[in-house]
């Protein structure tokens, strides 16, 4: 199993263990708590600042779990997935030069259904 893979399980066992329906920041918190105990180092709530004109601009993004220089992880708790949260985290990957990420929705019956891979070309 890749390692994009190992924190897909991650992501399952959590699911499994809470199943749908609760808050965002609880899924983020199991997660990175699961992420912990398979030995990933992650990191939560990661500030993204702006690059504007030369300039780094604090305008309050956060990424919801990074994995340094190998993948974003966006977490949502939603009725369903629209596009705008696509958009949202291809823009984090490309600000961060992070060609891979995971947008996870866990208000779903099956983690699976609320699962989007995305690669950006090296």
């Amino acid at each position: 199993m890749g390692f994009t893979g190992e924190v897909i399980g991650c992501a399952i066992e959590v699911h499994k263990q809470l199943g749908p329906g609760l808050l965002e920041s609880t899924y983020e918190k199991c997660l990175m708590y699961e992420l912990s105990l398979n030995n990933i180092t992650a990191y939560s709530q990661v500030v993204l600042p702006i690059c504007y004109k030369g300039m780094n601009i604090e305008a309050g993004y956060r990424l919801d779990i990074l994995l340094p220089s190998e993948l974003i992880i966006e977490l949502k708790s939603v009725d369903k997935l629209i596009p705008v949260y696509s958009a949202q985290l291809l823009t984090y990957m490309k600000l961060t030069n992070i060609n891979k990420g995971l947008l996870i929705n866990f208000n779903v019956k099956k983690l699976t259904d609320g699962l989007r891979r995305f690669n950006l070309p090296s």
